[in-house]
């Protein structure tokens, strides 16, 4: 039981006093006695009620922790003769059923996540979106940077949501970006401010997300361990791994005059092309890629060993695609089996 005194100290050690200055077995009578029964409402001390034997007491539910299902790293970096660290500014290799980081190399340190943001813009628009909803691509949304990627719409197109994820993921579409961003909070700005609440949610505290595409700004950068909560957060939704492990897709949809429109998408992942050589014994399930001058060249990779165990691998800011993949091979080979 537990007791909470608001007012009763000075009667206590009054009471005190008294019986101290008596002695020991010797009966005296005190004018205001200390009555057990009237404690409550004499001294206004107030008390919490327990609960009686016979009532039904509800099972406690287990306590759980934030982090116990995650792989949890310090700023410590990894000394591996396996990889090439001088290849990108930023590493990361995770072990999800084991819940350990083999390698690591500033996977806490900013970085720009360039298309690498597209892993957070799908993620947001599987929970807050319907895939079978359209949209009408509005010409604010192909507003864009010269030479950015874009998956070919229109302003006027009747695409659904469906579609436009394939365009954000495979060919890493710019324009489909904005379109979600518009269909699922009315505009980029408010998508924006939704990409940021479900980032710290998901424990991504040091980042900050200013757009749905990942085209450059100060403001809009992450960290390797920061996507690698997004990504395996993303991994439980079966929509997503079907969208990374996607090579190719053909999206029909409808312009402005009503008409069919169709468009090819194919991914830029190169392991999935088969322009790059996967590691003997590896599964590469699928991922997303990401290039800017800024952020250098990116890719968050999802894959499993012989043993069908599954990591993440994430290498930001290599020199060049070809280093890129380099390291990312290497972290692969150390996953065998």
């Amino acid at each position: 039981m537990k007791c909470i005194v608001k007012k009763s100290l000075g009667a206590i050690l009054a009471l005190t006093l008294a019986v101290g200055a008596a002695g020991c077995g010797e009966n005296i009578e005190l004018e205001e006695s200390y009555d057990l029964y009237q404690t409550t409402k004499q001294f206004d001390i107030q008390v919490e009620k327990k609960e009686n034997d016979d009532a039904k007491k509800e099972e406690k539910e287990p306590v759980s922790f934030f982090g116990e299902q995650l792989c949890v790293g310090g700023n410590e970096n990894t000394t591996d003769e396996g990889v090439t660290q001088t290849l990108s500014y930023a590493a990361g290799l995770f072990d999800l059923s084991g819940h350990e980081i083999p390698y690591a190399r500033n996977i806490h340190e900013r970085v720009y996540p360039a298309s690498t943001t597209k892993i957070l813009t799908a993620y947001v628009a599987l929970k807050y979106g319907d895939l079978n909803a359209t949209a009408t691509v509005s010409e604010n949304a192909l507003i864009l940077e010269e030479g950015s990627t874009v998956s070919g719409l229109s302003p006027g197109d009747q695409i659904t949501l469906e579609q436009l994820l394939y365009g954000l993921i495979l060919c890493s579409g710019n324009d489909a970006a904005n379109v979600i961003a518009e269909m699922i909070s009315g505009n980029t700005e408010e998508f924006a401010k939704l990409m940021n609440q479900e980032a710290r949610a998901l424990g991504a505290t040091n980042s900050n997300f200013t757009n749905a595409h990942g085209l450059p700004d100060e403001q809009h950068y992450t960290s390797v361990y920061d996507l690698y909560l997004i990504f395996q957060a993303a991994l439980k939704e079966e929509n997503f791994r079907k969208l990374i492990e996607t090579k190719e897709y053909t999206a029909e949809f409808t312009n402005s005059q009503g008409e069919t429109v169709t468009r090819q998408w194919e991914t830029t992942n190169l392991y999935l092309k088969g322009e790059k050589e996967i590691p003997e014994g590896i599964h590469v399930v699928g991922g997303k890629t990401g290039t800017t001058n800024d952020a250098g060249n990116c890719l968050v990779l999802y894959s499993e060993n012989t043993s069908s165990k599954p990591y993440i691998s994430i290498v930001m800011k290599a020199n060049s695609k070809d280093e890129l993949y380099q390291q990312m091979t290497e972290l692969l080979k150390k996953i065998w089996n």
